[in-house]
């Protein structure tokens, strides 16, 4: 009998244990997205979202009494600048969350770029998510194909997903969704799936027409 080893085969299972540990919080984003990638899912968020359901659109909002703060989402853009959109409190913001390998996503973007134009000196500011693009130049070429008029950041991981959006809150739950902000930097709207040109708009008007 050989007792001098087991001690070792138990240090290399708690090694293994504590490895798959440190990967749980990027598998787990990475499982949400990919239940729900390219198609839009069921209002939620976890917790009481005070939020108002429009079966016909798709669009849930916020009573501006009940809405709660974005959480950190900074990084890198894919033209390679920092950004934060924190920054960015005082403007309507609009963040959209997709992946130049999602059709949906592809089918938006054109709507994307002419709201973004168009609303731009109306105080409202795009911000896109890349998502689950593990190759960087395949957002980059996204971006270029389809003229995006902001930026984006490279979110490979889904992390700014997981820290962005705080429990109770209406956050992204597939690919493509689209999360708007408030003038205070709190989540007022969103759509789960593609969004065309009349659905951002209802989305962002009563927005920009807030006092």
């Amino acid at each position: 009998m050989n007792f001098g080893r087991a001690p070792r085969r138990s240090t290399r299972s708690r090694s293994r244990r504590a490895a798959r540990a440190a990967v749980l919080p990027v598998a787990v984003v990475a499982a949400a997205l990919a239940l729900g990638a390219c198609g839009s899912g069921k209002s939620g968020g976890g917790g009481n979202t005070n939020f108002v359901a429009s079966n016909e659109d798709g669009i849930d909002t916020v009573p501006k009494a009940d809405r709660k703060p974005v959480g950190t989402i900074e990084g890198k853009t894919l033209d390679g600048k920092t950004l934060n959109v924190a920054s960015l409190k005082g403007k309507v913001v609009v963040i959209n969350v997709w992946g130049s390998w999602c059709s949906p996503c592809r089918a938006e973007a054109p709507n994307l770029a002419k709201v973004a134009n168009e609303t731009k000196s109306k105080g409202v500011q795009f911000v896109g998510i890349d998502t689950r693009d593990t190759d960087k130049g395949n957002g980059v070429a996204f971006e270029k194909s389809f003229h995006m008029p902001y930026p984006s950041l490279y979110d490979p991981s889904g992390r700014l997903l997981l820290s962005g959006f705080p429990k109770g809150t209406l956050n992204p739950q597939g690919v493509p969704s689209t999360v708007v902000l408030d003038r205070d930097g709190k989540i007022a709207a969103r759509k789960l799936g593609g969004l065309d040109v009349s659905g951002l708009r209802k989305m962002l008007d009563p927005l920009i027409a807030e006092k």
